[in-house]
């Protein structure tokens, strides 16, 4: 049995992700946001939305694994995107839908004025939920 179960709505849409989600008792695994941060702490892509949501992914999926979680635990996903154009935000999450795949979080999509690190022009934070034992 699934420890989630996400929330769809009929009659909203807004890109494939449900508007809620209930997890079944267990552990919370909430993260800081996820930067498109490398090994060496410099940024990664400049200057590229798409390059870094994907970066920011692949290092949101190393921490959840760290906790014992995958992307599939996860029952809320936040993006944050500090470009000016909407069009900027809609590429970052492009890939983060991509990442998810068939798995459907609820989601939020937030354009910011700046983030942290130099260069930085995407972060994701996430909270899942792992089956109690």
């Amino acid at each position: 049995m699934s420890q989630l179960r996400l929330n769809g709505s009929e009659t909203l849409y807004d890109g494939g992700f449900t508007y809620s989600a209930t997890a079944l008792p267990g552990s919370i695994i909430f993260t800081a946001g996820a930067a498109p941060t490398e090994a060496d702490g410099s940024t990664f892509g400049p200057g590229d939305v798409q390059a870094q949501a994907r970066q920011c992914m692949l290092n949101l999926t190393t921490i959840l694994s760290e906790a014992g979680a995958s992307l599939s635990d996860v029952a809320k996903v936040t993006v944050y995107v500090a470009e000016g154009l909407q069009a900027d935000l809609s590429v970052a999450w492009d890939a983060v839908v991509e990442a998810f795949g068939a798995h459907k979080p609820a989601g939020t999509l937030i354009g910011v004025t700046v983030l942290a690190h130099d260069g930085q022009l995407v972060e994701i934070e996430a909270i899942a939920a792992i089956p109690q034992n």
